[in-house]
């Protein structure tokens, strides 16, 4: 037993984070030299921005909403784009502007806050456009530590995931949840058809009837028997195959799909689960009907943002291979982006991205607003799953 009030959980307190309790030493060490100058009010312009060579790569805005809240009570000009823009390397998603000791020790949580968030959504984007019209389900928080759990839900909802499998994300953040049953309850049971028959009787209508098949059985017996337990409701089948007994996944599945159909279960849908990614999810579509991704979208790269001085005092003054001074992200009428410099000329229509981060956040926005937002520009088709 731990001592009382002593955290034992391997993660940092809200009063932890807010106080910058989590910021990286050499922050506070730069504030104790600043100070002993007398220039920790400098007044400085920051920029967050992703660098990439390849002018082609693409990222999903997320996080900006614990930003906010970070920031609320701090002395800073903050100006972001809308959560859910797909911008691309060089733009800047996030603006600071006021005295650097205000804000300089919360930069550590700022990228961490965006970085994080903002990898699990594109990576749930370029899962949406590999899967079409094909529900996405989030499986993979179980991968990551809990006390992200509804960072990550929330993440991969807001990048185009249909549902998310963990109900704190639908009690804190109404994220529709759901799930299908794990192995345990087959394994328990005994037998996939107790397993479907006891999951149809206790479960309410509006559950799907999505009943795991690969725990003892080969597939297509499993799915028949699932099937026969409870024909009249069942939804659909999930394969959850280990990788090293499936062979090719894509043929296994179409043998489940022939006997099904000629069975009698035309209806019954197949969702595949289990190691899933963009390239798999490529593979199955000419078979598959739905897929729960786990890593590859609970665990995906981070966005590597930077957050750089641009402007020291007024002046221009930044760090080599950085584009200097204060800028205007655009969007123009076609609804591309384009960035210039402050007081530079802007294409007539175009529109500025960046705004006050306070007014973005004075009440939290809808969810499934901003989801709409990133499948709408999903649909324009300019950007490579590659």
């Amino acid at each position: 037993m731990g001592e009382i009030g002593i955290d034992r959980f391997n993660s940092a307190t809200e009063e932890e984070i807010k106080s910058a309790k989590v910021a990286d030493s050499y922050f506070h060490r730069t504030m104790e030299v600043l100070k002993s100058r007398g220039l920790e009010d400098t007044p400085v312009c920051m920029e967050v921005s992703y660098k990439s060579s390849n002018e082609d790569e693409w990222f999903v805005v997320a996080g900006l909403d614990e930003v906010a809240y970070l920031l609320e009570d701090v002395e800073v000009d903050a100006r972001a784009v809308p959560e859910g823009t797909i911008c691309r390397p060089h733009e800047p998603i996030l603006a600071l502007s006021g005295p650097y000791g205000a804000f300089a020790e919360h930069e550590t949580a700022i990228l961490g806050f965006l970085c994080q968030a903002s990898g699990v959504a594109t990576a749930a984007a370029k899962c949406r456009l590999a899967a079409g019209d094909r529900p996405v389900i989030s499986f993979g928080a179980r991968r990551m530590h809990p006390s992200v759990a509804p960072v990550i839900e929330r993440s991969a909802y807001l990048g185009g995931c249909d549902m998310v499998a963990v109900d704190l994300a639908t009690k804190r953040l109404g994220i529709p949840a759901t799930g299908t049953l794990p192995h345990a309850l087959v394994l328990i049971l005994g037998s996939t058809a107790e397993a479907a028959k006891a999951f149809d009787e206790v479960m309410g209508p509006e559950v799907p009837r999505t009943i795991l098949i690969d725990t003892f059985d080969d597939e297509t017996v499993g799915a028949l028997e699932a099937a026969r337990a409870i024909p009249d409701s069942i939804t659909a089948v999930r394969l959850d195959t280990p990788g090293n007994r499936r062979g090719d996944f894509r043929d296994l599945m179409r043998e489940v799909r022939w006997e099904l159909d000629r069975n009698g279960f035309s209806h019954v849908k197949l969702f595949a689960s289990g190691g899933i990614d963009v390239e798999y999810i490529l593979h199955l579509n000419p078979v598959c009907d739905a897929y729960g991704v786990g890593g590859a979208i609970a665990s995906a790269p981070m966005i590597d943002y930077s957050m750089d001085i641009v402007e020291v005092a007024g002046e221009d003054r930044h760090k080599r291979g950085k584009r200097g001074g204060r800028k205007r992200l655009l969007e123009l009428r076609d609804g591309s982006h384009l960035v210039i410099p402050e007081g530079a000329d802007a294409p007539e229509g175009a529109r500025d991205l960046l705004r006050p981060l306070s007014e973005l956040y004075a009440s939290p926005p809808d969810l499934s607003a901003l989801r709409e937002r990133v499948l709408r520009q999903l649909e324009t088709g300019n950007f490579p799953l590659y």
